[in-house]
């Protein structure tokens, strides 16, 4: 009876070893497997009496589970804007159809591709989620499919001019009055400036600043009377002019409207208002150094903007450290249209596998935590990389020669208990 228990106990070990040794070659097998984690076989002894004796003789062993391992796998940076990692914990969140089974899986593979219709999609073709953004610029509290836009971006006219530059404080003091049909010789400074109107069409504007006396200027903002509604090409129209003081220490004191503030651009709609903002007066609680100055440096220009823009096509996408997926347009402008979730659970080892580098929740792993990155304990994203297989070659093939090595050891143990069996029949002979 021995004997045969000895020789069961050795065909246990032998299944066990097998059975482990397919989990180190499904380790190896997906070592070049994005977001792979490496599993490890976990083994327990099997006890051939009741629980409890003392002189129990063990019956061999069993692989009672495999467990994975959760440990962060080397970043390998790609280039492409929607290739994404998680550094530290967390899981992507996905829905689809995976095998017939419909809903959320969790995936650290962030090979993730633009759909036809906008949706962020794994290679499966499930949806990443993510929380959309509403039109004050937060984002939603539920999750939905992340979809950039497919449409054109609508024109947007500009509304605000805002000019960073300073006026020389030396410069002549001009008698002669403003004149526009010779502008450029009435007047101290110039700064070109260019708005969008209502279809998205770019208009030239000029603005002039003369000096009238010590600290005090006036500014003229002109553009040609084609652009104008009923206006002449070649003939210059006002479409904005005002009052600049300064004080002895060069900033700027106020800053007045006295005429215009709106244009009637050609084939636009009309009354579009224009503001030109030179910064925050000291008048307006501001220094007056955020704008426009006056120091004895040259006449120049720092920046020029305005809130306008053409409209435009979708040319690509990124996707920040926070998650952030911005559209990014051919006029340059970028779109805000979701943030990427991010899920943590109470034990990644409960985790269930379901195949296409994905994971489903189970009872062992608990609910998953919705959040987004870099809060409540979960990892921040990286953009443009993607997460390694975990595997350890080198462990792996160490791994092997064990599994061989115990497997040939079992064998032997059967060997010489059938030796041992021959033996007995030899002396009954």
């Amino acid at each position: 009876m021995s004997l045969r228990n000895a020789m069961n106990a050795a065909v246990s070990g032998m299944n066990a070893e097998t059975r482990a040794l397919g989990v180190v070659g499904d380790n190896v097998a997906n070592m070049n497997t994005i977001g792979f984690k490496q599993s490890r076989a976990i083994f327990e002894n099997v006890l051939g009496e009741a629980v409890g004796a003392r002189n129990a003789i063990g019956a061999g062993s069993i692989m009672s589970r495999t467990q994975q391992i959760f440990a962060q796998g080397t970043t390998l940076s790609t280039g492409q804007p929607t290739d994404l990692a998680i550094s530290g914990d967390g899981f992507f969140i996905v829905n689809g159809n995976v095998d017939g089974v419909n809903g959320n899986f969790f995936t650290r593979a962030g090979q993730f591709t633009v759909r036809n219709d906008g949706v962020l999609v794994t290679p499966g073709g499930q949806a990443v989620q993510g929380f959309r953004t509403r039109a004050d610029g937060t984002f939603e509290g539920t999750l939905s499919n992340l979809q950039v836009p497919t449409q054109s971006m609508p024109p947007r006219a500009t509304t605000e001019v805002n000019i960073l530059a300073n006026l020389k404080s030396r410069s002549e003091t001009l008698t002669t009055p403003f004149s526009l049909t010779s502008p450029s010789t009435t007047s101290n400074y110039s700064i070109p400036v260019t708005v969008y109107d209502s279809l998205g069409n770019a208009r030239a504007m000029t603005a002039y600043f003369r000096k009238t006396a010590d600290n005090a200027w006036t500014y003229n903002v002109v553009t040609d009377g084609g652009n104008i509604a009923g206006g002449t090409a070649g003939t210059n129209v006002s479409v904005v002019s005002g009052t600049l003081a300064f004080n002895t220490n060069g900033a700027l004191q106020t800053a007045a409207v006295t005429a215009g503030g709106t244009a009637d651009f050609a084939g636009a709609a009309p009354g579009q208002r224009i503001n030109i903002n030179f910064g925050t007066s000291v008048a307006a609680g501001g220094t007056g150094l955020d704008g426009l100055t006056q120091f004895s440096s040259e006449s120049n220009v720092n920046a020029v903007n305005q809130d306008g823009y053409a409209s435009a096509e979708l040319s690509g996408v990124r996707i920040d450290g926070n998650g952030v997926l911005n559209g990014v347009f051919t006029n340059g402008q970028t779109m805000a249209v979701g943030q990427v979730a991010v899920a943590r659970f109470r034990s990644n080892d409960g985790l269930g596998r379901a195949g296409q580098n994905l994971w489903i929740a189970t009872r062992d792993s608990g609910d998953a935590a919705m959040g987004v990155a870099g809060s409540g304990g979960r990892g921040a994203i990286v953009s443009g990389a993607l997460e390694q297989s975990n595997v350890d070659v080198t462990a792996q093939f160490v791994e092997l020669i064990s599994r061989q090595r115990s497997f040939q050891a079992n064998s032997k143990t059967i060997t010489t208990a059938d030796q041992m069996l021959q033996e007995l029949m030899n002396i009954k002979q």
